[in-house]
């Protein structure tokens, strides 16, 4: 029997071919998992990225705004921890700069929650279901916890510091500051601590998206105690070990905390 007869062979003409595969194109959106997900070009993109930019900005300086029309009663606010200092205005103007200044962070603190919700905005469209379920809840938590950071700086570290700085030369000499100085001081202390209160959030972040494990968190405490004690040192502005000490344990209880959440956010994902 020829080749061409026998039906056994493949590519007989007398059997059926196979239906093709279906083919997948990689760049189709998956509704289901992406269903906010739109085409757009590059140019809309970035027409749309300036668009959140600008209004973001715009809030900041409306926030600003508001906030020079009552920046003497800031003023006062933030003088509170230096009680019985003198403060003095050691040029022409000083006090003007210092009001745009202390205006401009406040603007930008009250802003903080739109400026989020601009941005999320942005990136939402493209994120999954899952990594949807864990923005909202990263970006409420990352504006509690920089708005506790501040207050934690204001009520503990800032006194702190002063107490050391001030007790330390008060037999020597008599404390009469600069008004600018001192609010450079703060203002920096403050924000500083704002954005080291971010860790728990960066944590359950990278541990939902699986890249970190509580585990490997727990093993690593060694490393955590160095790296704290070294962004204590940086991102306070004073040399006094008091105020060092006292950032330096804020972040580790902070790793902490993120580290149970990592946790519990592990026994809660579906297996």
């Amino acid at each position: 029997m020829s080749a061409e007869s026998d039906p056994a062979k493949p590519g007989s003409p007398d059997l059926p071919q196979p239906a093709p595969p279906p083919i997948r194109l990689a760049s189709q959106p998956n509704l289901e998992e992406f269903p906010g997900e739109v085409e757009m070009s590059l140019v809309d993109h970035l027409e749309e990225l300036r668009r959140r930019v600008l209004r973001s900005l715009l809030a900041v300086l409306l926030g600003a705004a508001g906030c020079l029309l009552a920046v003497k009663p800031l003023v006062r606010l933030l003088e509170m921890p230096a009680d019985g200092i003198r403060f003095l205005q050691l040029a022409p103007g000083e006090f003007l700069f210092v009001s745009l200044k202390v205006a401009g962070y406040a603007g930008l603190s009250l802003a903080l929650p739109y400026v989020l919700y601009e941005g999320l905005s942005f990136v939402l469209p493209g994120l999954s279901r899952r990594e949807r379920r864990l923005v909202a809840p990263a970006v409420a938590g990352s504006a509690v916890l920089f708005a506790a950071g501040l207050a934690f700086a204001w009520w503990a570290l800032v006194p702190a510091a002063l107490n050391f700085l001030v007790s330390y030369g008060a037999d020597v000499v008599e404390p009469s500051w600069s008004i600018e100085r001192y609010l450079d001081f703060v203002l920096l202390l403050m924000v500083a601590t704002g954005l080291a209160f971010q860790l728990p959030v960066l944590q359950l972040l990278l541990g939902a998206l699986g890249l970190v494990q509580a585990k490997a968190m727990i093993s690593g405490w060694r490393w955590v105690v160095l790296a704290s004690a070294l962004a204590g040192a940086v991102l306070t502005p004073s040399t006094d070990p008091v105020t060092m000490l006292l950032l330096s344990g804020a972040i580790t209880a902070l790793y902490l905390v993120g580290i149970a959440l990592v946790a519990l956010s592990e026994r809660l994902r579906p297996a």
